[in-house]
Formats: C-alpha cells, structure tokens, sequence
C-alpha cells in the first residue's frame, strides 16, 4: 500500500494530529487574506476542537467567488507553482493555487487512489479526463508519475483514437468520467471488440455522480472493475476521496489533509454517522487557498468500517447529488442519480440519456429521454416503457414520463462533463424535435 504508515494511523492519533493542524490553519490564515479574516473574524484559534468545529461559520461557492481573483491567497505569488479554475459556467471561476508543497499534497493524495486500482511502476495508464485549468487530467497525472507509472495524457475527445490506443498500447487503467467510459464501452461494442480482448482491467471514473447501473454496464462493456473517485477545485481537485476494491462502494477520505464534516444542509447541523447531509471541507495543510469550512452542496453521509487492507480514514459514500442539482418537481425532491439507477438497472436501456423538465404547463412534468440497446425487438418498446414508468413513479414518488430515441441518436458526451438537464420554456422548442413533442 502506498504511504501505508499515514492511511493506517490509529484514529485517535490521527485526531490529535487533526486538531492540532487545525489550530495551526485558523492562525495562520486568519489575517491573512481579505477573505479568510472577514470568515475568522474574532475567533480564537484555541477554542476551536473538533468537536465544536461546526460552530465556526462556513463558506461557499459563491463566497470565495467575492474574492476572485487572488484575494483568498495565504502565501506570496512567488510561491505559486501552478494555478486551476472551475469552468466559471454559472458565475466568475473559482481560482485554486498551488505552491511546492500543495503540489506534494496533489501528487501523494492522487497516487493513494491509483494505488487503490492496482496501479504500480511500469502501469500503462489512459488519461482520458480534461487537461487545461480543470484540475483532473493534471492532478491524476502528477499522481501517476508519484507512482512511477507510464501515463498516456490522451485527454478528452476523439473517441475512435481513443478506443485505438487503448488496444494499441495494451492500456491497464482508464481515467475519465464515468459517462465518457460508457461512450468508448459503446464504441467497442459498436466496432465488434471482445471486453475479454481489451487489456483494461480496472477505471477510475468520477467528476459528475453515477449510479450502480451505470457502473454494471461499464464494468461489463469494458471488463473492467469500476472505482469511484472524489474531488472538488475547492479544496484540491481529485484526489480528495477514493474507491478501493474492498471498500463495498465506500470512498476514503484522505482526513490526514482534508477534515470532512456532514452536516444537515437547512440547519447546519451534524449529522449522525450514516444519515445523509451536505459534505464540508477543511484543507488541513493547504498552503496557497486553504479553506475553512468550504460548503460543497455535495450530498452523501460518512461512515467507518472495517478495511481488509487496514486504512483507517473515515469512509465517504457515492456522492447522491448536489444539492443544487436536485430537481424539485411537483413538491417532490428529485436527483438525476435516482432516474438514472432505475433506467441503467435494465439491460435493455443504454447508458445516454437526458433528463427534460417540461416548463410549458401550469405545472413543471419530468421526462427521461433514453435509448434501447441496438438490437432489440422493437415490439418490446412498449412494455419496456410502461415498467420504467412505473419503477420510477415508485421510486421518485412522482411520475416521470420515459420516451426513446433511436439507438445512437442522443448526443454522448466526449469532453468535460454529461449535461444530463434541460428544460423545455414556454414557446420555445422541442429539445428533441422529433422524439419529444
């Protein structure tokens, strides 16, 4: 295992080390940025334990995005080594910096979750996630080389080169979202490729939430073992929690640099070990843009268990949305990731789909726009649709109207991450002219 003595640390040992480093953080940044002293104003470093550490006020997307561009920053500019931003899609990006030792931090924390896959020295590694200022293909990649690895940094895109170099150079390990992994599974099955012919023998996929279905169809289009990974630019980038193949679905969280806290999203406070809340971060030696407290609207519930391996970290489970993902429709809460469980549970459905809220109405209605897998009897449509239909309507609690396109006829996502929501305005066009009308 890669930095054994730090995954395996006894918990209470690692606890004192937690609360030390957090005192140490909140004195060091409290003054130190415009940011960080109007979070920490008046708060006394030595009053703050783990246990009370919920009480300290928190920050958001939007927060941080107040003090764009560098106004979060702890340390001199000459100190920066490499600098990352979120997409800024809905508003200014998010700016993260690194100086020598948060790159240390990025390389240790990302070779512990390929390490988890079976990757060692010598491991022909495909990187097929986004280079640039997204921080995956660049974060994995500096893990890979931790590891002595071989990396291909193919990045995004061109899906036939893609499914060529993994059979040209016997790849072992595919790195990229789990919806783009479906795509060249896709394309496989497409050129007539044999899983059983292709050298892949595990993926780490992660950057946008997916379900047990959707692992299923993946690991059985690739032949591959399917492990999850978790990050945010926020606080790193990837590397943050990971998969193992023991872990029953759980993913570690490295709490030697990162202290996670679940907490109820409406009034903040803790939630019991299990009970599902809002996940939120405090870079524990992060050096350039440490945050304290950061709020990442990302929904999941954190457990221990019993690792065969040893590792003592606390356990994170699958991410089950966001909560400004949640789609709410009717009065009733609704996730992409539970239409997308109940959709890919059937053999018959393939991986694409887009999820339509269709606005035009007095009241918002929900359709799930999918395929059938090439092939199948087009007499079975029908009562394919109906029983989806109603796994949904018992699942969701609202009805969701599930429609077909032609086997290959919904856009795949080749770059960045699936786009999995429209919405369909009043007067405006179908989007999906001639499937949904």
């Amino acid at each position: 295992m890669f930095d054994h003595a730090a995954q395996t640390q006894p918990v209470e040992e690692r606890r004192t080390d937690q609360q030390r480093l957090l005192r140490t953080l909140i004195d060091r940044v409290k003054d130190a940025s415009p940011q960080h002293r109007a979070q920490l104003r008046g708060i006394d470093s030595s009053d703050v334990t783990l246990d009370n550490l919920h009480e300290l006020p928190s920050v958001r997307k939007q927060d941080l995005r107040e003090f764009y561009p560098l106004n979060s920053l702890c340390v001199d500019r000459s100190q920066l080594r490499r600098i990352h931003a979120t997409s800024g899609t809905s508003g200014k990006p998010t700016i993260v910096a690194y100086t020598d030792h948060d790159m240390a931090v990025l390389r240790r924390t990302n070779a512990r979750a390929l390490d988890a896959s079976g990757v060692i020295a010598g491991t022909m590694v495909h990187n097929a996630y986004g280079y640039g200022l997204f921080t995956g293909g660049l974060g994995l990649h500096a893990g890979i080389e931790e590891l002595k690895a071989c990396c291909l940094p193919i990045s995004g895109g061109n899906t036939a080169r893609q499914a060529a170099m993994i059979q040209d150079l016997r790849s072992e390990v595919l790195l990229c979202t789990p919806s783009y992994a479906a795509v060249i599974a896709d394309l496989f099955a497409a050129q007539g490729v044999d899983p059983a012919d292709i050298a892949l023998r595990a993926g780490i996929l992660g950057a946008e939430p997916w379900s047990e279905g959707m692992r299923e169809k993946v690991e059985a289009g690739l032949g591959i073992t399917a492990l999850d990974i978790y990050g945010l630019c926020e606080v790193q980038g990837p590397g943050v929690g990971f998969e193992t193949v023991n872990s029953g679905g759980h993913l570690f969280v490295n709490e030697d640099e990162f202290l996670v806290e679940c907490i109820d999203p409406v009034s903040g406070k803790p939630c019991a070990e299990g009970e599902v809340g809002e996940l939120v971060f405090t870079t524990l030696t992060k050096e350039a843009v440490p945050v304290v407290r950061y709020r990442t609207g990302d929904l999941a519930s954190l457990q221990r268990v019993n690792d065969p391996e040893g590792r003592t970290f606390v356990t994170m489970s699958r991410i089950l949305g966001r909560a400004d993902d949640m789609l709410v429709i009717r009065g009733v809460n609704v996730f992409p990731s539970e239409i997308e469980a109940v959709l890919l549970a059937d053999a018959r459905v393939a991986t694409a789909y887009t999820l339509v809220i269709d606005e035009r109405g007095t009241m918002p209605s929900l359709v799930a726009v999918t395929e059938p897998v090439a092939g199948i009897d087009r007499s079975a449509l029908d009562t394919m649709l109906e029983g989806l239909q109603r796994q949904l309507k018992e699942r969701l609690g609202v009805s969701c109207k599930v429609v077909f396109a032609e086997p290959g006829g919904l856009p795949r996502t080749e770059v960045g991450k699936a786009v999995r929501v429209q919405r369909w305005k009043p007067n405006a066009e179908s989007p999906f002219p001639g499937v949904l009308a």
